[in-house]
């Protein structure tokens, strides 16, 4: 038996965001707050929600200082923001760290407390304000995940959320609004997307629902990866990278992540490295250790993406999958922790604290093949260069 959870309400497709009055008067809901970051506030984005909104007697606030990879005081912050005024309900505008961000808001301005005492193995299921998420890049798939990750700024732990709670109760999935995104932000959230993807269905969680999520979202991403990092402005390829990203995020929310995210988190928390890279810089060393484990599962992948002929058997078919992950990595210029200018003693120094991080955010004991802390340790050594 698997238990299935969704957004209450999901509007799909070009032009979505100014459905956005009809769909909050459909939940009863009419006094919003936005958070969103600089950037979306700068680049006019903004002020085409607000107007959207105004042109149907919504007179929302907005906070635009969220940061990425939100912190516990950032989200505080936030947080103090909203109690100003009387909201029912709390946008996420822009990536997964608005998002992210109206999340963890949502559920300290109904209830209080403090998000370090909601980290996992925690679950938070009791809803707080409602939670309308409208994400503007294809990669975390935040707008359908009962997941928030906030970075504990003391200890540098970017801690894992957990809960009902945290699912959005609206998502508004309009990839228009990632055309003009830039080809490195295309790219990182992309293999962020895809690694969703790959987790999800490698899972020992995995369940038939959740493994047609992942399958489906991988035959989405992995032939329009490159062109639309190539090609900005190609819509039929925006569009399927962002219903990608969408089905990527229902599976690993109805299954999980595994091993790459949870040695990711703390390269993101101690270097400062942007969440989709440290992905892609672990996803091809991860994947060649894990799959001995589960070649078929694996093999599958491979299959879905193209990059394996249906004849091929399943060693056949992994050592393609893991050959086409390294070479896109290096087609989309994807970095080593040591090309990306991490200094080496830090990173050796930092390798014990890491990979008890990662095991403690549980992730990894959901990978097929499950390490210890010293084989963390190893596999960080292997990413390295």
């Amino acid at each position: 038996m698997a238990a299935i959870f969704l957004p209450r309400a999901m509007r799909i497709g070009a032009g979505a965001l100014k459905e956005l009055p009809a769909a909050l008067a459909q939940l009863g809901l009419g006094a919003p707050v936005i958070l969103t970051d600089t950037f979306m506030a700068g680049n006019g984005a903004l002020n085409a929600l607000l107007s959207i909104l105004s042109e149907a007697g919504i007179e929302a606030r907005a906070y635009s200082n969220v940061i990425p990879d939100p912190t516990v005081a950032s989200v505080d912050a936030a947080v103090a923001f909203v109690a100003e005024g009387q909201h029912d309900c709390v946008i996420g505008f822009g990536g997964g760290s608005p998002i992210d961000t109206a999340k963890a808001v949502a559920i300290l301005a109904a209830h209080g407390g403090t998000m370090r005492e909601r980290k996992a193995p925690h679950q938070e299921n009791v809803p707080g304000l409602p939670i309308i998420a409208i994400p503007t890049t294809a990669g975390t798939g935040s707008e359908a995940t009962r997941f928030t990750i906030i970075t504990d700024g003391e200890s540098d732990e970017k801690m894992l959320c957990a809960g009902l709670a945290y699912l959005p109760t609206l998502a508004i999935v309009d990839y228009e609004l990632t055309l003009t995104k830039p080809a490195r932000l295309t790219a990182d959230t992309g293999i962020d997307a895809l690694t969703h993807a790959i987790e999800a269905y490698v899972s020992k969680l995995a369940n038939p629902f959740s493994d047609g999520m992942a399958i489906a979202a991988m035959r989405s991403i992995w032939p329009n990866l490159r062109r639309v990092c190539e090609d900005p402005g190609n819509r039929a390829a925006r569009e399927a990278m962002m219903v990608g990203s969408l089905q990527a995020g229902i599976a690993f929310s109805n299954a999980s992540v595994a091993l790459v995210h949870g040695m990711s988190r703390p390269i993101g928390a101690h270097f400062h490295v942007a969440h989709g890279l440290s992905n892609a810089m672990l996803l091809p060393t991860v994947t060649a250790w894990s799959a001995p484990a589960a070649l078929g599962r694996y093999a599958d992948c491979a299959h879905a993406m193209g990059v394996a002929e249906a004849s091929e058997g399943e060693q056949s078919a992994v050592a393609r999958l893991i050959e086409a992950l390294h070479a896109v990595n290096k087609d989309l210029s994807v970095p080593s922790p040591k090309s990306y200018g991490i200094d080496e003693a830090r990173w050796t120094e930092l390798l014990p604290v890491m990979a008890q991080q990662a095991l403690a955010s549980g992730s990894p004991g959901n990978n097929p093949r499950i390490p210890d802390a010293e084989t963390i340790q190893s596999l960080y050594r292997q990413a390295w260069a």
